[in-house]
């Protein structure tokens, strides 16, 4: 059964097998990055809340506060701005880890002169660069599996990570973020066939897929030591990139994948023989990484989101999620960050 659901998935723009040889083929080598600076502070805009200190600190941080506090916007250059800015020739662009091959959030459509890379964080991509460099298309775009996007931020490998990454204390303590971009919560994805009806009792004696370093897994191991999940769940399945969990329960090697709803949605409209169970268990925001102390880089892109969340995040999100998310934005909006003052 799970083979031919295998075989029947496997269609049209290409099918996950084949995004996944396309991800394989385009890791990229090591490109490192001028060290940055710490840029000067600067006051929030009017209207928006303010909060004084870095954006996280160990001991008091808490993921569903920590998700919206980030350092004001700002258009000033800084050292890792003008960095930037400073490149020459073909090597002026701005260099961004991205997935690949999740479908309507950065992926490779084959059907496509170029196979070129689309989806919702890529537009948020291009309007990034657009502001940097002054040209949309002045962007390296790097393949980075999910468990790798921190190393590839502290690395410096690429200049930001805009790959479906929530933002989270333990994040916090390791890479810098941008305000919100977009709110999710995670979700089971299973068989139409499937017993399993949600998180809860039903993934007793189950094989659940995650990716390593993810959130998902993350939540599983923390609510299985406290009870909160059957202790007979298996979770002991990770994989590099978040798809390669679908391709597993595509083959029957798992009986469940936990991932964000947004990305789940997207996998079920790839392959209509599995369906989202229950709701999302928690809320989770993402955001735009960088390095801890690329101070100026964040306040620009705290900038730029300012005018998109205004001017191009709908049509994005019209164009990209509607057909998996439904037409109503409202759930998948993130609230209004809560903007740092530094002294």
């Amino acid at each position: 059964m799970y083979g031919a659901r295998a075989r029947a998935s496997l269609r049209g723009w290409g099918g996950v097998g084949a995004m996944a040889v396309l991800c394989a083929l385009a890791l990229a080598f090591v490109l490192l990055l001028p060290r940055t600076q710490t840029a000067p502070p600067e006051a929030g805009p009017a209207g928006q809340r303010a909060a004084t200190g870095s954006q996280v600190r160990a001991d008091t941080c808490q993921d569903a506060e920590a998700q919206t506090r980030t350092l004001a916007p700002s258009g000033a250059d800084g050292p890792t701005t003008e960095a930037i800015e400073a490149r020459t020739g073909a090597k002026r662009k701005l260099i961004v880890g991205v997935d690949q091959n999740s479908y309507r959030w950065g992926y490779r459509n084959p059907n496509m002169e170029g196979a070129e890379l689309e989806g919702f964080d890529i537009d948020l991509v291009h309007r990034i660069a657009q502001d940097i460099l002054g040209d949309p298309d002045a962007v390296q775009f790097k393949a980075i599996p999910t468990s790798q996007r921190i190393t590839a931020i502290q690395d410096g490998r690429v200049d930001m990570v805009v790959r479906t990454m929530t933002i989270t204390c333990d994040r916090l303590s390791q890479v810098a973020f941008s305000a919100p971009y977009f709110k999710t919560g995670q979700q089971v994805l299973a068989p139409k066939s499937s017993t399993i009806t949600g998180y809860d009792g039903s993934l007793a004696h189950k094989k659940v897929c995650t990716a390593a370093g993810s959130t998902a897994y993350t939540k599983l191991d923390a609510d299985r030591k406290a009870g909160a999940l059957p202790a007979s769940t298996d979770i002991s399945t990770t994989v590099p990139n978040q798809l390669d969990c679908l391709v597993r329960l595509q083959l029957g090697e798992v009986d469940a994948v936990v991932t964000d709803g947004a990305l789940a949605a997207s996998q079920a409209a790839q392959d209509p023989t599995v369906e989202l169970k229950g709701k999302a268990f928690t809320t989770e925001y993402y955001g735009v990484a960088m390095k801890k102390d690329a101070t100026d880089l964040v306040r620009r892109v705290n900038r730029v989101l300012v005018d998109y969340r205004a001017h191009g995040w709908q049509a994005s999100y019209d164009t990209w999620l509607s057909a998996t998310l439904g037409k109503d934005s409202a759930a998948s909006e993130p609230p209004a960050p809560r903007y740092l003052r530094t002294s």
